[in-house]
């Protein structure tokens, strides 16, 4: 005896969902400054860390959610006062790493002399708004890649190098320069020095 077939029920079609790989994957043939995240921020608190000789511990406003936590190895260049208040670059898709302890949430730009006894922090305009990351002329708007990107591909270490200061104190990679709407990024006295 033939069995009955039952009446195929119309199944909506299912909407195709958008891949979350896709979503993720990184452009790898931006340059390599662009693949980092720089914002401006702001020292709204600073203490010595209690673990380390050479490192302070601050919290930095960068028009997020909550203040980042970042501690800097900056204890034999500022003092306490000279860095409350203070306005600079923060590295902002880094890794959370703890250091001597406790978590660092990123990292400050700062400019260095030849002989490293002199080190500044990369400052941006006065008008910058908390938060603005950061552009380089002549190139792309950055697509900043994920804190384990940097990470896995070393992209920071990899920007080191074409990292200077130019004879004018201005921050640039490569010759591209820092920028926000408000005009370039600069160290206020190291010329032509590194910056890390």
């Amino acid at each position: 005896m033939p069995k009955r077939q039952t009446p195929k029920k119309n199944k909506k079609p299912k909407k195709p969902q958008p891949s979350k790989k896709a979503a993720n994957v990184a452009n790898l043939t931006q340059p390599e400054i662009c693949k980092l995240e720089f914002k401006v921020g702001q020292i709204t608190k600073v203490w010595i860390h209690p673990n380390a000789d050479k490192l302070y511990c601050e919290e930095i406003e960068c028009g997020e959610e909550k203040p980042r936590q970042i501690s800097s190895g900056l204890r034999p260049f500022y003092t306490l006062e000279e860095m409350e208040g203070r306005r600079l670059l923060v590295v902002s898709n880094l890794k959370t790493k703890k250091l001597a302890g406790i978590p660092s949430q990123g990292m400050v730009l700062c400019a260095a002399n030849d002989t490293n006894d002199q080190v500044e922090f990369i400052e941006p305009p006065a008008e910058a708004p908390l938060g603005e990351i950061i552009t380089f002329t002549d190139l792309p708007p950055p697509e900043p890649f994920s804190g384990a990107q940097v990470e896995k591909k070393k992209v920071f270490q990899a920007c080191v190098e074409g990292m200077r200061t130019t004879k004018d104190g201005e921050a640039a990679w490569e010759g591209h320069l820092f920028m926000t709407s408000k005009g370039v990024c600069r160290s206020r006295t190291i010329k032509d020095g590194a910056m890390r």
